[in-house]
């Protein structure tokens, strides 16, 4: 019960993943990792999209952004979040990138000169 003065708690969204996918699961040839990276396209989506597709689009205008921020940022689960990339890439509006290579590891002598360096110079 809410006493007087007391704001109702805004209920959240109940809407069932198998709406926002329209009942389909993830593709067979399923490209998109966890740390995929994505942007949007140039390209204009057509107005009638679904509002999930439009989000996902903003989200992805402002640069690269992977697979699980994409699902942190939307608060959709990372199953339904590909299967939305998955339209989007296919229809061309979704750039993606493979995630960057793990570094290379550095001679520990190498990285030594340089604090050396670093020490010498700025104390």
């Amino acid at each position: 019960m809410i006493t007087p003065g007391e704001q109702e708690p805004e209920a959240a969204p109940l809407v069932r993943p198998y709406v926002i996918t329209n009942g389909r699961g993830l593709p067979e040839n399923d490209q998109f990792n966890l740390i995929t990276l994505v942007t949007a396209s140039e390209q204009r989506p057509p107005s009638h999209y679904d509002p999930e597709k439009r989000r996902l689009l903003d989200l992805c205008g402002g640069g690269y952004l992977s697979v699980a921020e994409i699902a942190g940022h939307l608060g959709l689960p990372i199953g339904i979040v590909k299967v939305l990339l998955s339209d989007l890439s296919s229809d061309g509006y979704l750039i993606t990138r493979a995630p960057a290579p793990p570094a290379q590891l550095v001679d520990v002598s190498v990285l030594q000169e340089v604090l050396d360096g670093l020490q010498a110079r700025f104390g």
